[in-house]
Protein backbone atom coordinates (compact mmCIF):
# COMPACT_ATOMS: atom_id res chain seq x y z
CA UNK A 1 0.00 0.00 0.00
CA UNK A 2 1.11 3.28 -1.14
CA UNK A 3 1.00 5.98 1.71
CA UNK A 4 0.66 9.80 1.57
CA UNK A 5 3.83 9.81 4.04
CA UNK A 6 5.80 8.05 2.01
CA UNK A 7 9.24 9.26 0.44
CA UNK A 8 8.42 10.94 -2.61
CA UNK A 9 4.60 10.69 -2.60
CA UNK A 10 4.23 14.16 -1.61
CA UNK A 11 5.75 16.08 -4.27
CA UNK A 12 3.79 13.37 -6.94
CA UNK A 13 0.57 14.30 -4.89
CA UNK A 14 0.57 17.79 -5.48
CA UNK A 15 -0.49 20.40 -2.74
CA UNK A 16 -3.86 21.29 -1.18
CA UNK A 17 -4.70 24.71 -0.69
CA UNK A 18 -7.66 26.39 1.08
CA UNK A 19 -9.65 29.79 0.04
CA UNK A 20 -12.25 31.37 2.01
CA UNK A 21 -15.42 32.44 -0.10
CA UNK A 22 -17.38 34.91 1.69
CA UNK A 23 -21.49 34.93 0.69
CA UNK A 24 -23.84 37.52 1.65
CA UNK A 25 -27.07 37.09 2.58
CA UNK A 26 -30.27 37.13 0.50
CA UNK A 27 -33.11 39.50 1.87
CA UNK A 28 -35.09 36.12 2.39
CA UNK A 29 -32.45 34.85 3.77
CA UNK A 30 -31.90 37.41 5.96
CA UNK A 31 -35.47 37.21 6.95
CA UNK A 32 -34.87 33.90 7.66
CA UNK A 33 -32.11 33.96 9.74
CA UNK A 34 -33.59 36.63 11.74
CA UNK A 35 -36.86 34.54 12.56
CA UNK A 36 -35.19 31.83 13.88
CA UNK A 37 -32.86 34.39 16.16
CA UNK A 38 -36.27 35.98 17.42
CA UNK A 39 -37.90 32.67 18.26
CA UNK A 40 -35.02 31.14 19.94
CA UNK A 41 -34.78 34.20 22.12
CA UNK A 42 -38.25 34.98 23.21
CA UNK A 43 -38.38 31.85 24.66
CA UNK A 44 -36.77 30.31 27.40
CA UNK A 45 -34.07 29.46 25.54
CA UNK A 46 -33.10 26.01 27.16
CA UNK A 47 -29.61 24.33 26.24
CA UNK A 48 -31.78 21.40 24.44
CA UNK A 49 -32.85 24.44 21.87
CA UNK A 50 -29.13 25.24 20.90
CA UNK A 51 -28.96 22.92 18.43
CA UNK A 52 -32.17 23.28 16.67
CA UNK A 53 -31.41 27.20 16.58
CA UNK A 54 -27.77 25.76 14.90
CA UNK A 55 -29.54 23.79 12.76
CA UNK A 56 -32.09 26.72 11.07
CA UNK A 57 -29.38 29.60 11.14
CA UNK A 58 -27.18 26.87 8.81
CA UNK A 59 -30.34 25.96 6.46
CA UNK A 60 -30.80 29.84 6.39
CA UNK A 61 -27.16 30.49 5.78
CA UNK A 62 -27.80 27.38 2.48
CA UNK A 63 -29.40 29.99 0.03
CA UNK A 64 -29.20 32.22 -2.62
CA UNK A 65 -26.27 33.81 -1.83
CA UNK A 66 -24.27 30.67 -1.30
CA UNK A 67 -25.87 29.22 -4.39
CA UNK A 68 -24.80 32.39 -6.44
CA UNK A 69 -21.51 32.06 -5.77
CA UNK A 70 -20.92 28.18 -6.42
CA UNK A 71 -22.32 29.00 -10.15
CA UNK A 72 -19.72 31.70 -10.32
CA UNK A 73 -17.27 29.72 -9.34
CA UNK A 74 -17.99 26.19 -11.20
CA UNK A 75 -18.20 28.59 -14.39
CA UNK A 76 -14.89 29.15 -14.08
CA UNK A 77 -13.62 25.96 -13.14
CA UNK A 78 -15.63 23.77 -15.72
CA UNK A 79 -14.33 26.67 -18.40
CA UNK A 80 -10.84 25.79 -17.33
CA UNK A 81 -11.41 22.09 -18.36
CA UNK A 82 -11.62 20.72 -14.74
CA UNK A 83 -14.26 19.22 -12.52
CA UNK A 84 -15.07 19.99 -8.30
CA UNK A 85 -16.54 17.81 -5.71
CA UNK A 86 -19.43 19.94 -3.44
CA UNK A 87 -20.09 18.80 -0.18
CA UNK A 88 -22.71 19.55 1.99
CA UNK A 89 -23.86 18.71 5.56
CA UNK A 90 -27.49 18.23 4.55
CA UNK A 91 -28.64 15.83 2.08
CA UNK A 92 -31.98 17.92 1.32
CA UNK A 93 -29.77 20.57 0.62
CA UNK A 94 -27.32 18.54 -1.60
CA UNK A 95 -30.58 17.38 -3.56
CA UNK A 96 -31.48 21.53 -3.96
CA UNK A 97 -28.06 21.89 -5.25
CA UNK A 98 -27.84 18.91 -7.88
CA UNK A 99 -31.24 19.80 -9.15
CA UNK A 100 -30.31 23.90 -9.55
CA UNK A 101 -26.84 22.36 -11.18
CA UNK A 102 -28.41 20.26 -13.98
CA UNK A 103 -30.65 22.99 -15.00
CA UNK A 104 -28.05 25.35 -14.76
CA UNK A 105 -25.44 23.32 -17.49
CA UNK A 106 -28.70 21.69 -18.85
CA UNK A 107 -26.53 18.06 -17.79
CA UNK A 108 -27.29 15.15 -15.11
CA UNK A 109 -25.41 16.19 -11.95
CA UNK A 110 -25.01 13.29 -9.78
CA UNK A 111 -25.60 13.62 -5.87
CA UNK A 112 -24.47 10.85 -3.96
CA UNK A 113 -26.12 10.38 -0.31
CA UNK A 114 -26.57 7.81 2.51
CA UNK A 115 -30.27 6.82 1.01
CA UNK A 116 -28.71 5.38 -2.41
CA UNK A 117 -28.43 1.31 -3.28
CA UNK A 118 -25.49 0.09 -3.05
CA UNK A 119 -25.73 -0.06 -6.63
CA UNK A 120 -26.87 3.24 -7.06
CA UNK A 121 -24.06 4.65 -5.35
CA UNK A 122 -21.77 2.92 -7.90
CA UNK A 123 -23.70 4.44 -10.78
CA UNK A 124 -23.25 7.73 -9.29
CA UNK A 125 -19.69 7.49 -9.00
CA UNK A 126 -18.93 5.74 -12.06
CA UNK A 127 -20.71 8.83 -14.04
CA UNK A 128 -18.65 11.43 -12.68
CA UNK A 129 -15.41 9.49 -13.06
CA UNK A 130 -16.94 8.59 -16.69
CA UNK A 131 -17.76 12.24 -17.96
CA UNK A 132 -15.96 13.35 -21.01
CA UNK A 133 -16.98 16.96 -20.25
CA UNK A 134 -16.22 19.51 -16.81
CA UNK A 135 -19.23 18.31 -13.92
CA UNK A 136 -19.86 18.83 -10.57
CA UNK A 137 -20.51 16.11 -7.85
CA UNK A 138 -22.59 16.63 -4.92
CA UNK A 139 -21.89 14.87 -2.00
CA UNK A 140 -23.21 14.79 1.59
CA UNK A 141 -20.93 14.74 4.25
CA UNK A 142 -21.82 11.44 5.67
CA UNK A 143 -22.25 9.42 2.95
CA UNK A 144 -19.21 11.14 0.69
CA UNK A 145 -17.03 11.60 3.38
CA UNK A 146 -14.43 8.55 3.60
CA UNK A 147 -13.81 5.42 1.29
CA UNK A 148 -14.04 7.13 -2.04
CA UNK A 149 -11.26 8.31 -5.50
CA UNK A 150 -12.22 10.98 -6.68
CA UNK A 151 -8.98 12.04 -8.00
CA UNK A 152 -10.55 13.45 -11.29
CA UNK A 153 -11.94 16.53 -9.52
CA UNK A 154 -9.68 19.52 -8.93
CA UNK A 155 -11.40 21.19 -6.53
CA UNK A 156 -13.37 20.24 -3.40
CA UNK A 157 -15.93 22.78 -2.28
CA UNK A 158 -17.95 22.75 0.93
CA UNK A 159 -20.84 24.24 0.59
CA UNK A 160 -21.61 24.13 4.21
CA UNK A 161 -19.32 23.34 7.57
CA UNK A 162 -20.11 20.42 9.88
CA UNK A 163 -17.07 22.59 11.98
CA UNK A 164 -15.06 19.79 12.92
CA UNK A 165 -11.78 20.51 10.54
CA UNK A 166 -10.81 16.44 10.70
CA UNK A 167 -13.86 15.79 8.86
CA UNK A 168 -13.50 18.06 6.55
CA UNK A 169 -10.28 17.21 5.76
CA UNK A 170 -10.67 13.56 5.16
CA UNK A 171 -13.73 14.65 2.63
CA UNK A 172 -11.11 16.87 0.93
CA UNK A 173 -8.91 13.47 0.71
CA UNK A 174 -11.66 12.25 -1.56
CA UNK A 175 -10.01 14.18 -4.44
CA UNK A 176 -6.57 14.71 -2.60
CA UNK A 177 -5.33 11.20 -3.26
CA UNK A 178 -2.40 9.28 -4.55
CA UNK A 179 -3.42 9.08 -8.18
CA UNK A 180 -3.88 12.97 -8.50
CA UNK A 181 -1.25 14.46 -10.46
CA UNK A 182 -2.23 17.90 -10.19
CA UNK A 183 -2.84 20.42 -6.87
CA UNK A 184 -6.71 20.70 -5.20
CA UNK A 185 -7.90 23.65 -4.22
CA UNK A 186 -10.14 23.89 -1.31
CA UNK A 187 -13.40 26.45 -1.40
CA UNK A 188 -14.85 26.87 2.11
CA UNK A 189 -18.40 29.03 1.68
CA UNK A 190 -18.71 31.20 4.61
CA UNK A 191 -21.62 33.24 5.19
CA UNK A 192 -20.76 36.78 6.04
CA UNK A 193 -21.58 38.30 9.30
CA UNK A 194 -23.07 35.22 10.77
CA UNK A 195 -22.84 32.51 12.69
CA UNK A 196 -20.98 30.63 10.00
CA UNK A 197 -18.45 33.76 9.85
CA UNK A 198 -17.63 33.70 13.89
CA UNK A 199 -17.35 29.59 13.98
CA UNK A 200 -15.02 29.77 11.88
CA UNK A 201 -12.86 32.76 13.25
CA UNK A 202 -13.24 30.57 16.75
CA UNK A 203 -11.71 27.39 14.79
CA UNK A 204 -9.07 29.15 13.03
CA UNK A 205 -7.95 30.30 16.44
CA UNK A 206 -7.95 27.28 18.30
CA UNK A 207 -6.53 25.53 15.50
CA UNK A 208 -3.88 28.11 15.83
CA UNK A 209 -3.16 27.88 19.32
CA UNK A 210 -3.04 24.23 20.11
CA UNK A 211 -0.98 23.71 16.44
CA UNK A 212 -3.63 20.68 15.25
CA UNK A 213 -6.48 20.05 14.03
CA UNK A 214 -9.70 20.68 15.96
CA UNK A 215 -12.91 18.19 16.19
CA UNK A 216 -16.26 17.88 17.65
CA UNK A 217 -18.35 19.58 15.08
CA UNK A 218 -20.69 21.37 16.47
CA UNK A 219 -20.30 20.23 19.43
CA UNK A 220 -18.00 22.05 21.18
CA UNK A 221 -20.69 24.96 20.77
CA UNK A 222 -23.01 22.91 23.29
CA UNK A 223 -20.71 23.89 26.13
CA UNK A 224 -21.83 27.56 25.43
CA UNK A 225 -24.76 29.10 27.54
CA UNK A 226 -27.61 30.15 25.37
CA UNK A 227 -26.51 33.62 25.99
CA UNK A 228 -23.43 33.42 24.34
CA UNK A 229 -24.80 31.45 21.63
CA UNK A 230 -26.97 34.08 20.86
CA UNK A 231 -24.07 36.81 20.76
CA UNK A 232 -22.01 34.26 18.49
CA UNK A 233 -25.14 34.16 16.14
CA UNK A 234 -26.30 38.09 16.02
CA UNK A 235 -26.18 39.04 12.51
CA UNK A 236 -23.15 41.47 11.93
Amino acid sequence: RRLKSAPGIADELGSKRVVREFCALSPRQRARYEAALDEFGSGERKRGDVFALITRLKLACDGQGKFDRLCDLLDSIFESGESALVFTQYAKVGAAIAEKLAARYSRPCPFLHGALSPAERERQIAAFDSSKEPCAFVLSLRAGGYGLNLVKASHVIHFDRWWNPAVEAQATDRAHRIGRKGDVLVHLFITEGTIEERVDEILERKSLVAGTLVAGGERFLMSLSPDEIESIARLG
